[in-house]
């Protein structure tokens, strides 16, 4: 487990999180149950935003929410006066819903339709990042239809390999993101440049996710400059912003590096001194620097809650605890395999004696939370705790099997509140005919 603060083993040998025990929370939300250290995501938005604002001075932070979006966390955000991407309407909405300032909130995806490009438009959204070439005519007759110029950036691929799962590298050649830096991206910068309804103000890219290596990010950083120094040498355009998208790795489980707040601004110096150092070298403007980070503020704030159902023992093979959660609230491991810390949150000291694969309620043999999970001896009713769950859980959570999303509650300062309401029965059918 990488502890913290508002992480940590109270004196009843419980897990407590933001100041709460969480079997207190078990009990009073019931199970599974998404919670959230409200105090830890405010802390990593003010470390990376300071960190920027001290190393290079020029630019802004913006919450990837993809990662987890509802109104709540959307409201954390805004106060720490950081930016938001959103990747569809819905998001989009969201942001908008709290009042979100337009012009910090930046519209992604690789297939916004001319519907998604009109609301975003009409709603005075402060960039959106071009992924396909004909999306540039949608942007530019819709932007001179309301009689608006659009602020835009250009997704490009500068082909930096993450050592990460390949369904979460997004800047291959091969990917289905951007354009590939060279002829391919300069035609469409071109393109963009002629048409009127559009200010391109500089490009966009992200190499992957999960990624703990801060050389990528150097590289990636000084591929993008160079590009833009020939840019300036061919096209005569210096841009005014530089996106490097996010990615930074968490804690999941022990094969991963302990991340903490001052790992996090290390890689905002890293980039910084890689973006400075490469500036002067080649001799540009200095554009205002977007950071995108999503899963390193709220991954290892988020945990999630589960209540130990039947217990099957197979001897000589396998152990399994079926858990009253599965993919439908978390499908990670059915997706990419990925792995996790559990405990048994009210015996967190307690000798771990046996070896398990936490197994959910679903009706898939892929549908694990965990494999080969070393606790003590666990019994039916017992609480669970799966840790760094709160980035692609409750965003990729769904009703498989007319299962219920559950609800999620924050804490901090020995305080626990509701966020978002777990799903009913009636909500379920609701849109039923």
């Amino acid at each position: 487990m990488n502890e913290r603060d508002t992480l940590k083993i109270n004196k009843q040998n419980h897990l407590e999180i933001g100041g709460v025990d969480c079997v207190f929370l078990a009990k009073k939300y019931g199970t599974p149950l998404y919670v959230y250290d409200k105090a830890y995501i405010e802390n990593v938005c003010d470390a990376y935003q300071k960190t920027l604002n001290v190393e290079y001075g020029l630019g802004k932070i913006s919450f990837a929410s993809k990662s987890f979006c509802c109104k709540d966390i959307l409201r954390t955000i805004k106060s720490k006066d950081l930016g938001v991407d959103v990747v569809s309407i819905g998001e989009l909405k969201t942001a908008l819903a709290v009042n979100f300032s337009p012009e910090n909130i930046i519209f992604h995806g690789n297939n916004k339709s001319y519907k998604d490009l009109e609301f975003a438009i009409q709603n005075k959204v402060g960039l959106i990042v071009v992924d396909a070439y004909s999306e540039l005519d949608d942007v530019n007759e819709i932007a001179n239809r309301i009689g608006v110029i659009q602020n835009l950036l250009i997704r490009v691929n500068p082909g930096v390999e993450a050592h990460t799962h390949h369904y979460i590298q997004t800047a291959n050649p091969d990917s289905k993101f951007g354009f590939s830096i060279g002829i391919e991206a300069i035609n469409v910068i071109k393109k963009a440049l002629d048409l009127k309804g559009l200010s391109l103000k500089g490009l966009h890219c992200h190499i992957g996710s999960q990624i703990f290596e801060e050389k990528s990010f150097e590289i990636a950083t000084e591929k993008m400059i160079d590009f833009y120094a020939l840019i300036n040498n061919q096209l005569g355009v210096d841009f005014d912003i530089l996106d490097l998208g996010g990615g930074f790795g968490i804690y999941y489980y022990d094969g991963d590096k302990k991340m903490n707040l001052s790992s996090y601004q290390n890689f905002i110096k890293k980039i910084t001194t890689t973006l400075k150092n490469k500036i002067e070298q080649v001799k540009i403007k200095k554009p205002y620097l977007i950071l995108e980070p999503g899963r390193s503020i709220v991954g290892e704030a988020g945990i999630t809650l589960y209540t130990a159902g039947r217990i099957k023992e197979i001897k000589d093979l396998k152990n399994y605890i079926a858990i009253d959660g599965g993919m439908f609230e978390n499908p990670r491991f059915a997706l990419y395999q990925a792995k996790y810390s559990v405990v048994a949150a009210e015996r967190m000291n307690n000798p771990a004696t046996k070896t398990y694969t936490i197994a959910g309620k679903c009706c898939e043999s892929g549908d694990i939370i965990a494999e080969n999970v070393s606790l003590p001896e666990i019994k039916e009713g017992e609480i669970l705790a799966v840790l760094s769950t709160g980035a692609y859980n409750y965003s990729m959570a769904s009703n498989y099997n007319r299962n219920l999303v559950p609800a999620v509650v924050m804490v901090k300062d020995g305080l626990d509140y509701l966020a978002v309401k777990g799903q009913t029965y009636e909500d379920l059918l609701k849109n039923d005919l």
